[in-house]
């Protein structure tokens, strides 16, 4: 089967970090870009950051610039998203899809979304 797996999320103080992981089953990781992409309660999905297929290219969220470090390693078909300075706002279910080789700004070009992972940031 073709899927993504998000995990890492949980619940954390404000100021606090998480590294959310996002492995891929069923195909090889590097012809693809990979975006990662949050839902609040309420809100609409957004995306958060992405990295193209070669790495070269890392994309992110005005509102986590600076705070979240976005990776990946092909060999363990996982891209990680390093969360540091976590404050409430970035309480939501976070997910995970494909693109290939480029980042897009457009979600509908994302496929193969996982289940989420859920991040609490709260005291």
């Amino acid at each position: 089967q073709l899927q993504f797996v998000e995990s890492g999320g949980g619940l954390v103080q404000p100021g606090g970090s998480l590294r959310l992981s996002c492995a891929a089953s069923g195909f090889s990781l590097e012809n693809y870009a990979i975006g990662w992409f949050r839902q609040a309660p309420g809100k609409e999905r957004e995306g958060v950051s992405c990295i193209s297929s070669s790495g070269s290219t890392t994309v992110y969220a005005d509102s986590v610039r600076g705070r979240f470090a976005i990776s990946r390693d092909n060999a363990k078909k996982t891209v990680y998203l390093q969360m540091n300075s976590l404050k409430p706002e970035d309480t939501a279910i976070y997910y995970c899809a494909r693109r290939f080789f480029a980042c897009s700004q457009y979600q509908n070009e994302y496929v193969y979304w996982g289940q989420g992972t859920q991040v609490t940031v709260s005291s």
